[in-house]
């Protein structure tokens, strides 16, 4: 079983290209974020001729989270369930392929800095804290609950000083700060397996490279694009790799895919 996730940063600007992945690389269920339009604007129909299933939660002009999949997928949750929240960052959904069930979530963690003409305010990096505290919570039950669990999305979390090509740039950026990274590594104690790194632990496998400053040619980026497994998952763990040929197409998103292949269960 091959996941794939990928912030898109506008589904609609980037049809054309996510298409053509979809043709060349076949993932069995691709997470995505930033799809940055709401149901009645989704290309359902363009998708559906690749054989992809889709579910999504939509915002307009910002956010918005996705899940396509070549088997049929049910809703279970949108948004963190007991958590209320006006943004569109997560969606689960569950599946049956090979005679076993499957939970998916797709999610677009905040980024929590501030806006540039208000840097003193710390609104959205406590929106941050408690969205990741809801998400722990929610992923404690998950692996209560379910067996097959795989969640993936951009984390907006620069886990280590490995996972970015300039940690002194960072120091203070919400996206680096002791408060998330603790989070994240909280969860990954509790049994979830950072597919990458996990298999990786020296290599960058950077997903983000910013726009300006020629930052994909000089390979300036950040990892912050995250697949995490159950335990069973992890014991079917194949690969997880980083496909830096999107990023090179015209009019690509700032990020790039990730994709982790599983053997079957």
């Amino acid at each position: 079983m091959k996941v794939a996730t990928l912030n898109i940063n506008s589904i609609n600007a980037r049809l054309d290209n996510l298409c053509e992945w979809l043709k060349q690389n076949q993932p069995d269920v691709l997470f995505l974020q930033e799809i940055k339009c709401e149901f009645n604007n989704f290309p359902f129909f363009d998708l559906q001729m690749y054989g992809y299933d889709a579910k999504i939660l939509g915002q307009k002009s910002y956010n918005g989270v996705a899940i396509l999949s070549k088997y049929k997928l049910n809703v279970r949750a949108e948004n963190i369930p007991d958590f209320t929240d006006e943004n569109a960052r997560y969606i689960e959904c569950e599946t049956f392929m090979n005679n076993q069930n499957y939970v998916f979530a797709s999610l677009y963690l905040p980024n929590g800095n501030p806006s540039y003409n208000n840097p003193s305010d710390i609104s959205k990096f406590e929106y941050k804290l408690k969205w990741m505290d809801a998400f722990i919570n929610h992923t404690e039950k998950l692996q209560i609950n379910n067996r097959n669990v795989v969640l993936g999305g951009d984390f907006n979390v620069i886990l280590s000083e490995n996972d970015v090509y300039n940690p002194q740039e960072f120091i203070g950026n919400a996206l680096y700060r002791p408060e998330v990274q603790n989070r994240l590594k909280y969860i990954t104690r509790r049994g979830w397996c950072d597919t990458y790194r996990t298999l990786y632990p020296l290599e960058h496998g950077y997903t983000f490279w910013d726009y300006t400053g020629g930052a994909f040619i000089n390979d300036l980026g950040m990892r912050i694009d995250y697949i995490l497994s159950s335990p069973s998952m992890t014991d079917c763990l194949i690969d997880c790799r980083v496909d830096r040929d999107f990023r090179k197409r015209e009019k690509s998103s700032d990020h790039t895919v990730l994709i982790a292949e599983f053997k079957d269960l």
